[in-house]
């Protein structure tokens, strides 16, 4: 028999990396919340890859921060090795990754979670969600129900989870946890379009059966850079890691036995990511290339398990042991969990508005690898924006809505809710039209201003933030008034970087705009230099050397602007508008953009079709 257990403002089915910042964000926001979790002890679990960050992703966890979110400043506290991905090439690029410790990093969001006012986390799975007049109605498998005026759904791959090892495939979540069966039906019955997408993860291996000797060492970046804006202080890092390759005999191996794949066997009905496939799917696709890398990676200080990053696989246990035990160094190694694939219920996100609300379903959010992406990061970037909107729902506020110009963030909501999602969601730099102006560097700038609007950073972080905001603008003056006076030091030093001597007196600000210098070559004869925090000099550096780029893509930025500021109507029928192609008016209709620049990113919609919008929008101002 049920019974009545509580009301909440805002309740998340999930506590995973989605579920913790939806949380934490309307908590902190005033709203009663609960988290709900199937076992308690998976909050915050990584059970992928033990790190955080990497290319764009990082972008993601840095706009995290800036908004006010949990995840930068966990992973900075759990951290083992910090390395930023892409100095070769230009700062757009440029991404932090973090090794983390993986158990240490889920008890440290656990214990973040049960701290937090408003707050409260229950172990408990949610098998039914009904829709009532004053929100929505959970009940758990033990029979409790649960009134709650929004819910966001962040279930991750639990719902509808089912693992395949070779022929062997069994219903559960990540790292033997019970999936959630019952939710699933409970959302298709209530409308929801659910699909099945897969991904999967390598084996760990033992430590001491490694042959280290034989593996090129991977070290991090001294000092390590931190992924908040508020940590003063990361310490050293404290392992290394290390990368192998595979060779001829692995991919034999591989070819051998790939009718024993599940995914090659038919057996797998989900769509994986492209762009993180098993080990046996990229010796398909790319047969002719005659290795592959990997990396070599710890999970933790109190842990021998090492991680075996780009080996994902769903062959049969014996098979893994056969291929892993032909890579140099791995050649005796012992495993302690085999690799395998999931498969998982997740819904199609162009049922979602940006604000990541379901149009048909007042107050019901999903975000997340429900969401149809993929990634810790991209998670937690949908779980805060997702937390926000549902908290500013309850009390009446306007929603937040990011736009591509201003974050990542933005990006991938867009991208998602727009686009759709045919394969699980994975965040790259080539996905922003604006990267040079949307880096990791200035992500505080972008999007501290917001989260300090909203009430997710303090007064005292944003006086901080606006002093070092002051501080740069002096140092771009102090560069434009310093003159370098012609000198033997100062053209030894234009030599030895291949640029030209100087023969009159030249701004500092000149100087550092040629290529071949920078803040550290300038040192010996820049004497005034003010002390500043180091991240100050980057941006500073990266804006006077792109002065004319950035300026070029601002424009963009302006152009797309004018765009998004023309509203299109809520639930408009566009049949009614004359010259739209069928196809157009077949996805706009399915999608309800809610500006003429959101439809001009839909699949189907041509410029043409934007032109006749936009026509008809000014024939139709009044209405």
């Amino acid at each position: 028999m049920n019974y009545f257990a509580g009301e909440y403002d805002v309740a998340v089915i999930g506590a995973g990396h989605a579920g913790i910042e939806a949380a934490l964000a309307s908590a902190r926001l005033g709203c009663k919340t609960a988290v709900f979790t199937i076992n308690m002890d998976a909050v915050g679990n990584c059970p992928c890859n033990p790190s955080i960050g990497g290319t764009a992703k990082g972008h993601l966890v840095r706009e995290i921060d800036a908004l006010g979110g949990e995840m930068g400043k966990t992973a900075d506290e759990c951290f083992l090795q910090s390395r930023m991905l892409n100095r070769g090439k230009g700062p757009a690029v440029h991404s932090l990754r973090a090794q983390i410790d993986r158990r240490k990093y889920s008890d440290t969001m656990k214990h973040k979670l049960e701290l937090q006012e408003n707050l409260e986390l229950r172990q408990a799975e949610i098998t039914d969600i009904k829709k009532t007049d004053g929100g929505y109605l959970l009940t758990t498998r033990m029979l409790a129900e649960f009134l709650c005026k929004t819910v966001i759904i962040a279930t991750g791959t639990y719902l509808g989870g089912r693992i395949f090892v070779g022929e062997v495939s069994y219903e559960s979540g990540p790292d033997g946890i019970f999936p959630a069966t019952a939710l699933g039906q409970s959302l298709k019955d209530l409308g929801l379009p659910l699909r099945r997408f897969k991904t999967g993860t390598p084996a760990r291996v033992l430590r001491r059966s490694i042959d280290f000797s034989e593996l090129e060492v991977q070290k991090g970046d001294e000092p390590p850079q931190p992924f908040s804006y508020e940590t003063e202080n990361m310490g050293e890092n404290k392992v290394e890691c290390h990368i192998s390759w595979t060779n001829d005999k692995t991919k034999q191996i591989i070819l051998e036995n790939i009718h024993r794949s599940p995914l090659y066997a038919g057996k797998i009905e989900g769509v994986g990511p492209r762009y993180c496939p098993s080990f046996e799917d990229k010796i398909m696709r790319f047969k002719d290339k005659p290795r592959h890398q990997l990396f070599i990676e710890p999970c933790g200080l109190n842990t021998e398990e090492m991680y075996l990053q780009g080996m994902s696989s769903s062959l049969p246990e014996e098979v893994q042991l056969k291929f892993y035990r032909t890579i140099k160094g791995l050649e005796h190694c012992v495993i302690m969990r085999p690799a395998y694939a999931i498969e998982y219920d997740c819904v199609d996100p162009l049922a979602m508005n940006p604000t990541l609300e379901f149009k048909n379903f007042e107050g019901l959010y999903g975000a997340g690898q429900f969401n149809g992406s993929s990634g810790y990061e991209e998670a937690a970037a949908q779980g805060l924006v997702a937390g926000i909107n549902a908290a500013f729902k309850v009390q009446g506020k306007k929603p937040l809505v990011l736009s591509r110009s201003n974050s990542y963030i933005g990006t991938l909501i867009d991208d998602l809710v727009t686009k759709g999602a045919n394969e699980p969601y994975r965040m790259m730099t080539s996905r922003s039209e604006y990267r040079l102006v949307l880096r990791q560097d200035n992500a505080d700038e972008r999007l501290t201003p917001i989260g300090h609007e909203i009430g997710l950073i303090s007064d005292e972080r944003y006086k901080k933030f606006l002093n070092k905001q002051e501080l740069k603008k002096q140092e771009i003056k102090r560069l434009k008034e310093t003159v370098i006076s012609p000198s033997k030091e100062v053209n030894d030093i234009l030599v030895s970087r291949e640029t030209s001597e100087i023969n009159t007196g030249v701004h500092l600000i000149d100087l550092l705009k040629r290529p071949q210098l920078d803040y550290k070559a300038l040192a010996p004869i820049d004497i005034h230099r003010p002390d500043l925090d180091p991240n100050i000099f980057e941006q500073v550096e990266v804006e006077i050397k792109y002065e004319g780029y950035i300026s070029k893509q601002l424009k963009q930025v302006e152009q797309m602007k004018k765009l998004e500021n023309k509203s299109l109507p809520n639930n408009f029928d566009y049949s009614e508008i004359n010259g739209l192609r069928l196809e157009a008016r077949e996805k706009l209709n399915k999608i309800q953009p809610l500006n003429i620049g959101q439809a001009s990113r839909i699949s189907g919609v041509s410029p043409a079709d934007v032109s006749v919008l936009l026509i008809w929008l000014a024939q139709n101002k009044n209405r």
